[in-house]
């Protein structure tokens, strides 16, 4: 993994980190359908003028049917996910479920693509699990309570919604590698925006709140769709084109870190050692996936 991709990762979690925090805030007011809408008409809105300047126009009209698959599972219903179940969870505890994408990816590239699974890139994995647990299990616990967070019928709804979410994501970045190979990642974040846009638009219309949305609202949903999707997504697919799906999908393991700094700096939640231990297990546990560590020795000149 090269400089520029490890920066590009960084940068992807950082962003990622934000959009719990966002949804948070704006889906008690546009409701989950409404603001995963607003969320991919306003990235595709934003990406389509700079895919024309670019001369990659033909690249979306060349595999618009594959668009339409991808742009459901990678951004449409997963953010739909999410959006319902950011009206009952912490915004960190929703990443931290989130984390759970490297794991679907890569057993869906093990399954599907035969992808193998070596034994450093397992234990990352399983590394990176534990990391994201152990924070799941501190915020569960924090102050000898459950932090507020029941597990009744809607929490148990939401957390389903979550892994189901991760369930997509994973199959989203084995289907862009097994079929949208070679295609550039402006055209994929522009495609998979824009698919999803047009199958959202008539649930969100059904269901937009009645209430308007504050400007404040407005704003939060602006930085979703213009950050944390449009600007996200180029990333993430150069990612995938560069260091693969599995690797790419590590990013998640560092989002749930990122999330909790975001609630510090913004709400003021509390980082506790608890989960500062945790971020470092989970950094493991990423190094490992990605090759960058141990470093393996060159062999001797014979």
């Amino acid at each position: 993994m090269k400089s520029r991709d490890l920066i590009d990762l960084l940068l992807l979690a950082a962003i990622w980190g934000s959009s719990f925090l966002f949804m948070r805030l704006a889906a008690p007011a546009f409701g989950p359908v409404a603001l995963a809408f607003v969320r991919v008409a306003g990235a595709a809105l934003m990406l389509l003028p700079l895919l024309v300047w670019r001369g990659e126009w033909p690249a979306l009209r060349a595999h618009w049917r594959l668009m339409l698959v991808l742009g459901l599972t990678n951004s449409g219903l997963p953010f739909l996910c999410f959006g319902y179940a950011a009206l009952t969870l912490p915004a960190g505890l929703a990443s931290i479920f989130n984390a759970a994408t490297p794991m679907t990816t890569a057993l869906i590239a093990w399954a599907w693509l035969g992808d193998p699974l070596s034994r450093p890139r397992a234990l990352g994995l399983a590394i990176g699990f534990a990391g994201v647990a152990g924070l799941a299990l501190q915020k569960s616990l924090a102050g000898g309570t459950l932090g507020g967070w029941q597990l009744d019928g809607g929490a148990a709804l939401a957390v389903g919604a979550c892994l189901l979410g991760t369930l997509m994501y994973g199959h989203a970045g084995n289907f862009s590698r097994r079929h949208l190979s070679g295609v550039p990642a402006m055209a994929l974040a522009t495609g998979t925006q824009a698919a999803a846009a047009l199958a959202l638009a008539v649930p969100a219309a059904l269901t937009w709140p009645a209430t308007p949305p504050s400007p404040a609202h407005w704003a939060m949903a602006a930085a979703l769709a213009l950050l944390c999707s449009a600007l996200a997504y180029i990333l993430y697919f150069r990612l995938i084109a560069r260091v693969g799906p599995t690797s790419a999908a590590t990013v998640t393991f560092l989002v749930p870190v990122f999330a909790s700094a975001w609630g510090a700096l913004v709400l003021g939640e509390a980082l506790t050692l608890p989960m500062l231990l945790g971020g470092l297990v989970i950094l493991a546990g990423t190094a490992l996936v990605l090759g960058l560590w141990p470093r393996r020795r060159p062999a001797a000149a014979a």
